[in-house]
């Protein structure tokens, strides 16, 4: 449905405002405030400014401030409101027209320079402006500079009160809130995955992500492991080892595939004390190690996995034990590939005896391969996803399943 004029619902839209307490913070692209607003209240009074190309005249003008919202993260942000840990901790940025906002002075908050520090900020909508302009209403006081995706994904929150801080801008102009935003995502850097998995080690309940680290761990940790000092546990090379070869984010991604294809029901599910959730039956024929997770056998998918990497390192132990360039099995792509070389692998020996699979199991799957330590030398296999799916292949044509 298109959206009413302005004018249209402005004639019919009573004065509304919303008040609360808000601290004045200063810095050099102006004075900004600081407060709470539930997250209902504030899913009234904002809107998104979507950015997008207008032709005028002769040229195109770039208008708006935000991307386009992201349907699959929005969607993974309204299953994530309603776990038990959910928290949005960083500042919702917010721009409003100087015309919807009043202030008042908290008495006893008034810094040395004479201006409140503590203020009482009420939002209110606008309906009589000046000749050429248009109205303000209630549902459009606050343009989202930053944060839009959290927003939308508390639209149609039921759960207990949500509680966001927001950072409000008052009467800043499109250039600088355009430079507020610029700043903003430019200046974030992505958390390093590896980083990510370590801080499971912290969580009091089980989860697949907790189980991955924590193999990865004993993996690198052990002397007589196949992946002895190999793994990069913080996804950086670690002070005072040599020869690590794979990320503890590349191990996890390849692990984590046949435990859980929702890891936050699972994460929310322990927390809560509840069962694992049954997976959807697309996935019950490849979450082969999922039955150990959820019976909490975790030392069993450990001990397949050492065994599956021992079995390798004795069948290519020139391949598997060289950490510099030109080599690829034991770094992603060799790993990812073997990874999902043990789908299949497993099945086969799974379906002879109907018991969990030892070294010597996969010695013999090896052992059938007729592949010399050459064949995963670099300059056959290009790195990233073709070069996975390239040593899958390989593996899977030469093996006698």
């Amino acid at each position: 449905m298109a959206r009413e004029p302005i004018a249209g619902l402005a004639n019919r839209e009573d004065p509304r405002a919303i008040t609360f307490y808000a601290l004045r913070i200063k810095q050099p692209v102006g004075d900004f405030y600081c407060a709470v607003i539930p997250s209902d209240k504030l899913i009234e009074i904002t809107y998104f400014d979507i950015r997008g190309l207008t032709q005028k005249d002769d040229f195109t003008d770039f208008m708006g401030i935000q991307r386009e919202l992201d349907p699959g993260r929005v969607a993974d942000i309204k299953r994530y409101v309603n776990t038990l840990d959910a928290s949005f901790p960083t500042a919702i940025v917010l721009a409003v027209d100087e015309r919807c906002a009043e202030f008042e002075d908290v008495a006893g908050a008034v810094e040395a320079d004479g201006t409140a520090r503590l203020v009482r900020l009420t939002l209110k909508n606008h309906l009589s402006p000046e000749e050429g302009l248009d109205p303000i209403l209630y549902r459009d006081i606050a343009r989202i500079i930053d944060g839009q995706h959290r927003i939308a994904g508390l639209i149609g929150y039921e759960g207990p009160t949500f509680e966001m801080n927001v950072s409000i801008f008052v009467g800043a102009d499109m250039p600088t809130q355009a430079s507020i935003f610029s700043t903003v995502n430019q200046a974030q850097t992505k958390v390093n995955r590896s980083l990510v998995y370590d801080l499971y080690a912290y969580q009091k309940t089980r989860s697949p992500e907790k189980t991955c680290h924590e193999i990865a761990v004993l993996l690198d940790r052990e002397k007589d492991s196949p992946l002895y000092k190999m793994i990069k546990r913080l996804g950086v090379a670690t002070q005072g080892r040599f020869g690590e070869t794979l990320s503890q984010a590349s191990f996890v991604k390849g692990l984590i595939q046949y435990i859980s294809r929702d890891v936050l029901s699972d994460r929310e599910a322990a927390k809560r004390g509840k069962p694992f959730p049954s997976p959807a039956a697309r996935y019950e024929d490849t979450l082969i190690l999922r039955p150990f997770f959820v019976s909490g056998e975790d030392e069993i998918i450990a001990d397949l996995i050492w065994d599956y990497f021992a079995a390798v390192q004795e069948k290519w132990p020139q391949a598997w034990g060289q950490t510099g360039r030109g080599w690829v099995l034991n770094k992603t792509a060799g790993y990812a590939g073997l990874m999902r070389f043990l789908l299949p692998c497993y099945k086969s020996l799974i379906g002879q005896s109907n018991r969990v699979p030892t070294k010597g199991d996969f010695d013999r799957v090896f052992g059938s391969i007729q592949l010399s330590d050459d064949a995963f030398r670099s300059e056959h296999i290009r790195p990233g996803t073709s070069g996975e799916k390239y040593v899958f292949d390989m593996l899977l044509e030469k093996a006698e399943l």
